[in-house]
């Protein structure tokens, strides 16, 4: 298992939170996804035999909220 906090600036409401934790949590191998609308902060936690950070780095940037790290 492999855990990473990033800061992502584009998150700015709600729905950005939801959109965020959906799309992260349906990747392979994504065990948890968190996102605070206050700190604009994401927490990951996945299965770093099943998919990587480099991935989900890719994914998130794809939606359109690329993590600052």
């Amino acid at each position: 298992m492999a855990t990473r906090k990033v800061n992502v600036p584009g998150i700015h409401c709600g729905h950005c939170v939801k959109t965020v934790e959906r799309e992260v949590g349906e990747l392979e191998g994504v065990r948890s996804v968190s996102a605070s609308e206050e700190s604009r902060d994401v927490t990951v936690e996945w299965d770093d035999s099943r998919t990587s950070w480099d991935d989900i780095r890719r994914l998130m940037t794809e939606i359109n909220y690329p993590p600052v790290d």
